[in-house]
């Protein structure tokens, strides 16, 4: 398949990495430099893709899990006809470029998946597989295989010391994921130094032990003996396969096979001996005729081809299936039935209380009904976060159709999967856990509100009033970290109806991440959430309970069920002579967003006197009361007790929440 011509494009590949980074006085050429090969192998034999329709759904992904290379990913999508010249690759890591320093999702046109967090990368190809078996039985038919490619992650030694790689590749194995390839650039070298120092693991025993497929290429400049280990890749059908290829870190250069080449530029001086080796001859940023030439038949006329070939077959599709293929189309824009939340149902004040996680179960299944592409799990607690759709199966190697997933224990991987499978297309996506164990999944979510991502977090058990499990299942400081994050809607409801319209806002978002924050303890239906919640959730907070005529004397601001709460307190304090309203803000980040008139008409800047009220950490509530207002909230870690008890130890009463605002504005 190979041949000493594309030697030439090989060393193109080399060539722009380092001119990069030589430019940008900053970057990683070791990665670009060692896996060049490997790269090109699988561009030129294996991978589909049309720079022309970058977003055709039937593409091959291509993952840089060691996002560190980027500057090889960038000399890839500029020789493969993206929308990448030039004057971007000379532009790499200043600011403004469509070149940064690690890979970002729709920052760059064929970038596939924001990396550079290790480990993340895989996570996010293995979500990428998932997605594409669940459509596939979705849409697939036995003559209109519409949905059939392969999903491939280059990965360095670092990604696979990262402990989201161990939850990643072992939900893999288990899920027989035949069309996940992933190439393992094994150079015996991490950032510090060897990398026996800290890495000593039989791959080929772990990855087999997983369920996996195994194989390993010795020369990782053999072009043809890495095309026919990822051909062989390709034909095994029940088994995700890791081909592990033997490079050399810096190949070519004074310190090739070290990690002084892993991170830091490598001179002039050195480049121009480097270029002697390889006999390149080009100047900076110069690309031969040559290697356009071949990564225009092999890359983009192969991958055009491929595309005609899909139109063809998609065009028939779409005759002999057209609801099908009317579905599919909805699914990949992002579209929901103009009906999806008809069987959502709302409660009055008269309906029996309810815990805020089973409402969210209720409204799973609702939106289940009509939005196909609607599906999700749990990290092994879906009875729990109530996240089991009914009437279903499970997603299984057997049973690609189910809409339950079974993440198992495996929070970290769990989100970022969930990333993957919304990257790929065609999905709503969900997963759920407790709440305090969104720590171990807050760097996946960090990814999915930078990449702009709308999954749904259906995190339950919120507070204190989980109660005898303690203080390791109590969450205090969670909410305050995520509402520091940024594109990221953390809504905690109060009631059914706030929770409802909460999933409305999650499954109708377009780029924004959303945190369901859930009671495991039952909430009362509040008076006026019936008419109110579906305008005021959206808008973050409202006036809930209004003041009585009169002056307004001061505010309760509340989340969650301490909005009920809030309301009784509010009660006491009007037989103490206190006209006070109460605001339930479910979403600072929606509140933010509202004009300064809505703002100031629910939170009047000439009342002072503000309490707000949450049983979690008050970090982030002054914004909202100001310097004469009061947080009350809590300041240390839970205790074992009943629920109830736990809450009145921690001053979570009408009466002590009405005693501390009387206390504090005399």
């Amino acid at each position: 398949m190979f041949n000493e011509k594309d030697q030439i494009a090989v060393n193109t590949i080399r060539a722009l990495s380092v001119d990069q980074i030589e430019k940008a006085n900053s970057g990683h050429p070791g990665l670009p430099m060692g896996a060049a090969p490997m790269a090109y192998a699988l561009w030129a034999g294996h991978l589909h893709v049309n720079p022309q329709e970058a977003e055709w759904i039937n593409r091959d992904r291509f993952v840089l899990s060691a996002g560190h290379g980027s500057a090889m990913l960038y000399s890839l999508l500029h020789l493969s006809g993206f929308d990448l010249s030039i004057e971007d690759l000379k532009n790499f890591r200043q600011a403004g470029s469509k070149t940064p320093g690690h890979p970002e999702y729709r920052h760059t046109q064929g970038v596939e998946a924001t990396t550079g967090p290790l480990g993340q990368g895989i996570a996010q190809a293995v979500g990428m597989a998932t997605a594409q078996e669940h459509l596939a039985a979705l849409y697939n038919t036995d003559e209109f295989p519409i949905l059939d490619h392969y999903v491939y992650a280059l990965v360095g030694d670092g990604d696979l010391m990262e402990g989201i790689s161990y939850e990643a590749c072992s939900f893999a194995g288990r899920q027989k994921l035949g069309k996940l390839i992933v190439l393992y650039d094994s150079n015996n070298i991490s950032l510090d130094g060897d990398l026996d120092q800290a890495f000593t693991e039989d791959i080929k025993g772990r990855f087999e032990a997983q369920g996996w497929h195994y194989q390993k290429v010795t020369n990782g400049n053999d072009l043809n003996q890495i095309s026919q280990a990822i051909d062989k890749a390709k034909h095994v059908q029940d088994q995700p396969s890791l081909i592990e290829i033997k490079t050399v870190i810096g190949y070519g250069s004074p310190n090739q096979g070290t990690s002084k080449v892993h991170g830091a530029p490598i001179g002039q001086e050195a480049w121009t001996k480097t270029k002697e080796i390889y006999k390149y001859t080009q100047e900076a940023f110069v690309v031969a005729e040559e290697a356009r030439a071949l990564f225009q038949e092999k890359v983009i006329d192969r991958g055009q081809k491929a595309y005609r070939a899909w139109q063809d077959l998609f065009a028939k599709y779409e005759g002999a299936h057209p609801e099908l293929a009317s579905s599919l189309k909805a699914a990949f824009a992002g579209e929901l039935p103009s009906n999806y939340d008809e069987a959502m149902t709302f409660a009055n004040v008269a309906d029996k209380a309810e815990a805020s996680r089973a409402t969210s179960g209720r409204a799973i299944n609702a939106i289940a009904q009509s939005v196909p592409y609607f599906w999700g799990g749990s990290a092994d607690l879906s009875g729990s976060n109530k996240t089991m759709i009914k009437d279903t199966e499970d997603f299984m190697p057997e049973s690609r159709r189910g809409r339950n997933i079974w993440f198992g224990v495996r929070e970290f991987a769990m989100a970022a999967m969930m990333n993957g499978i919304q990257l790929y297309g065609g999905s709503k996506i969900y997963g759920g856990t407790f709440f305090v164990f969104s720590d171990y999944l807050k760097a996946a979510v960090r990814l999915s509100a930078l990449s702009k991502l709308p999954v749904t977090y259906v995190l339950t058990h919120d507070s204190i009033a989980v109660g005898e499990d303690g203080p390791t299942h109590e969450p205090i400081e969670h909410l305050a970290a995520f509402r520091a994050m940024p594109n990221l809607n953390v809504l905690r409801p109060a009631d059914v109806n706030e929770t409802m319209v909460a999933w409305k806002v999650a499954l109708e978002s377009k780029e924004t991440p959303s945190l369901l924050v859930l009671s495991r303890q039952n909430l009362p239906v509040l008076a006026n959430t019936q008419e109110k919640a579906e305008d005021g959730l959206r808008k973050g907070a409202y006036i809930i309970s209004p003041e009585a005529d009169g002056d307004l004397q001061g505010i309760l601001i509340a989340t969650g069920s301490e909005v009920a709460l809030a309301i009784e307190a509010q009660a006491l304090l009007k037989k103490a002579g206190y006209n006070v309203r109460v605001v339930s803000m479910p979403c600072q980040n929606l509140f933010d967003q509202m004009d300064p008139a809505y703002r100031e008409e629910v939170l009047p800047s000439a009342v002072r006197q503000r309490m707000s009220i949450e049983m979690g950490a008050g970090f982030g509530w002054e914004r909202y009361v100001g310097l004469d207002g009061v947080v009350y909230s809590i300041d240390r870690f839970g205790a074992s007790a009943p629920g109830d008890q736990v809450v009145e130890d921690y001053g979570f009463t009408a009466e002590k929440v009405s005693q501390a605002f009387q206390d504090s504005f005399k």
